[in-house]
């Protein structure tokens, strides 16, 4: 079998030139998950470290409908991005779960019952990024970024114990933000191309 064979190994294309063969896809377990602002400003590289996994963002549009004569027709509300869940290892040393108390008490003190006085003094960002697989002597190339503005922690569950595995221990955390932009710039998400006017752009 040719080298040249290897080109028929995708979808054929109905235009000049054929068939290209095979993009590289994006693989899933290249990534890593950083914060800032995060907890009470010591560093959170512990964190980043002991990502297990992480779900990129959803965004919704609000479908919103309009009764006309013997139809109806649907334009697109405001959008609205969904929750991401990020789920770290738990270390033996509790640098984890402490840094994920700090932004928990940073947002409400569970001790003298007193919350934030605004969202700037508990918010963070989040970065997601999607990575090529370099790593020691070979710096990673970064394919693609996530960065999720003005989050906070809506929701966290220190998980269960049990003596029926050997599993390490997991902190799951659900995280609300405001807005999320892919990067670098004109990569998606946030591209700065104009705005659209009777399709065209102004």
């Amino acid at each position: 079998m040719t080298i040249a064979s290897l080109r028929n190994f995708t979808v054929p294309l109905n235009q000049t030139g054929g068939n290209q063969g095979l993009l590289m896809p994006k693989l899933k377990y290249r990534f890593r998950v950083q914060f800032e602002n995060f907890g009470l400003g010591s560093s959170v590289l512990e964190l980043t470290k002991q990502v297990a996994d992480f779900t990129r963002p959803t965004v919704n549009f609000e479908p919103v409908e309009i009764p006309v004569y013997n139809s109806r027709i649907y334009y697109a509300g405001k959008p609205n991005w969904e929750t991401v869940t990020v789920n770290v290892r738990d270390d033996s040393l509790g640098s984890v779960s402490k840094l994920v108390g700090e932004q928990v008490q940073k947002q409400f003190d569970f001790l003298q019952q007193s919350s934030a006085v605004a969202g700037i003094d508990y918010k963070f960002l989040t970065r997601c990024e999607i990575t090529d697989g370099g790593n020691g002597s070979t710096t990673p190339a970064v394919l693609e970024t996530w960065e999720l503005y003005g989050c906070f922690v809506s929701s966290v569950n220190y998980g269960e114990l049990n003596y029926n595995t050997s599993d390490p221990v997991q902190i799951q955390m659900t995280i609300r933000f405001d807005n999320a932009v892919q990067t670098p710039v004109n990569s998606g998400v946030g591209q700065d191309f104009g705005r659209f006017v009777l399709g065209t752009t102004v």
